[in-house]
């Protein structure tokens, strides 16, 4: 879990409470994210830069606990955005990074985040981060990129067109794939009739509301 996401969401967490339906616990945060692939010279991939743009209100959150923005007018100073920068990468060491990738049905290691960045732009906090293949991957089969968070606790949405950068195989083609949603509602209805409290690990239901997007390319 990333250390200050949590923190940050607690005023939000509070904000859904007080609602007497429990559906309303989960999720708390709401993010819109975007998958760029990076191929090497030898048409591998060779890292995922990933970006989350945080919804309104938890942005809101931020940048209020930050002291940030003063007058209100969404427009943040050098020195503000110098402060925002990295406000979401103080990861626990086991935190996968809510981003998993398959080569075809093979899991693959992503390094810890590097080249990060963020910025408030229209009353919304986005940040972009780089994760490393720890091998480079040949597209001998389908690169699935998967954006979830296992606890649900955050909701993933896959907002924009993926990208293909560097030097990707000719025809490579990268379609994004919703989840039954129907089937994931029932999941989580059944997983909230069995959560037995605040004091409780929330079941693990996040990946049914996984979305993911798929990269093919011609044989060679």
């Amino acid at each position: 879990m990333r250390k200050g996401l949590r923190a940050f969401g607690l005023a939000m967490a509070g904000v859904a409470m007080l609602s007497a339906k429990p559906a309303l616990s989960h999720p708390h945060v709401f993010i819109d994210a975007g998958v760029e692939v990076i191929f090497d010279a030898g048409g591998q991939a060779e890292a995922l830069r990933i970006e989350w743009a945080y919804d309104e209100l938890f942005s809101l959150v931020v940048i209020e606990e930050q002291g940030l923005d003063p007058d209100m007018d969404g427009v943040l100073t050098e020195a503000e955005n110098a402060a925002i920068n990295g406000f979401d990468m103080e990861w626990d060491a086991d935190f996968p990074g809510d981003t998993y990738a398959l080569s075809g049905e093979t899991p693959l290691a992503l390094s810890r985040p590097a080249e990060s960045s963020a910025r408030y732009e229209g009353g919304r906090l986005i940040s972009t981060h780089l994760r490393r293949f720890e091998t480079p991957v040949a597209m001998t089969a389908p690169l699935v990129v998967q954006v979830y968070d296992p606890g649900f606790y955050t909701s993933y949405v896959i907002a924009k067109a993926t990208t293909l950068t560097g030097s990707p195989p000719e025809g490579c083609e990268a379609v994004i794939y919703e989840p039954d949603r129907a089937a994931a509602d029932a999941i989580l209805a059944q997983a909230l009739e069995e959560y037995a409290g605040e004091d409780a690990e929330f079941p693990a239901i996040g990946a049914a509301y996984a979305e993911e997007v798929r990269i093919t390319c011609p044989a060679p």
